[in-house]
């Protein structure tokens, strides 16, 4: 049986047990520093050439509970949602629109049906993020038929001529098996690194929110203690954004920064001219 984890509405409790310790649920009033970049910056040739012509970008978020948006408290407070609000403001003059295409309780191989419909259409996303593997992991699947998924997932992207980001698993205190969860983890970044795509790190991060203050996580959940609420899903759109405006900001050429430099005079030299 799919384990969904479409629980109950409840009220937000007060507090948490979390490793043995009762911790003071607390939404963060802003969201904490965010993990370093990776050394490279993503690459997304395409969403950054549409930004450069300032050319419509489609960005289509796709995958399960996460992207739907299950835990916010309206659709204008899920990832993709924010996300195109800080495209399209930090992009000035450049259309932005982000599709979210999450349903809640899905699997890979259920995303992927939807994912490979979506590209056979005539237009076609410039940028695809595919949040997956949270369901695959904690519901019993295989982890040959994951990997297996995450490549065919991969190979259609990229057949399709679009960017890709895969968001993977999120972290949460109530992982039931640790050791297996993680396995799949790693099976997203291997296969990712395999093929050269970009990871957007979710559970890195959720599991760094937990190191600093397990209160800070609790803050960023919704009442299931599973799904993000509305700050969680805010920080996630916020550092995610910044490495989408990483990948697609021109940086200096540093051969043309020697350049300038060599044909501008020192002050030590401009001092004795004219002494």
């Amino acid at each position: 049986m799919l384990l969904r984890f479409h629980l109950g509405r409840m009220a937000c409790l007060s507090a948490a047990i979390l490793a043995g310790h009762l911790v003071a649920a607390r939404p963060a009033a802003a969201c904490p520093a965010s993990l370093p970049s990776a050394a490279e910056r993503m690459s997304l040739g395409v969403t950054e050439a549409h930004v450069a012509r300032r050319e419509a970008v489609r960005v289509l978020a796709i995958g399960s509970s996460s992207t739907e948006g299950i835990g916010a408290s309206a659709p204008d407070r899920t990832y993709p949602h924010l996300l195109e609000q800080s495209l399209r403001t930090a992009w000035r003059g450049t259309p932005v629109e982000v599709t979210n295409a999450g349903i809640g309780g899905e699997t890979a191989d259920q995303t992927l049906a939807r994912l490979a419909e979506v590209l056979a259409r005539p237009v076609k996303p410039d940028l695809v993020i595919w949040q997956v593997g949270t369901n695959d992991a904690i519901t019993g699947g295989s982890e040959a038929a994951f990997r297996d998924r995450l490549e065919q997932g991969i190979a259609l992207v990229r057949a399709a001529g679009s960017d890709l980001i895969i968001l993977d698993q999120q972290y949460y205190p109530a992982i039931p098996d640790h050791a297996r969860y993680e396995r799949f983890v790693g099976l997203v970044a291997t296969v990712a690194a395999d093929a050269e795509v970009p990871v957007f790190s979710r559970y890195a991060l959720m599991k760094d929110w937990n190191r600093q203050d397990p209160g800070l996580l609790v803050g960023m959940l919704s009442a299931d203690k599973f799904h993000m609420g509305d700050q969680g899903y805010a920080c996630l759109a916020q550092a995610l954004g910044r490495d989408i405006l990483d990948a697609v900001t021109p940086r200096p050429d540093p051969l043309q920064a020697v350049a300038r430099a060599k044909r501008q005079p020192l002050p030590g030299n401009v001092a004795l001219k004219r002494g």
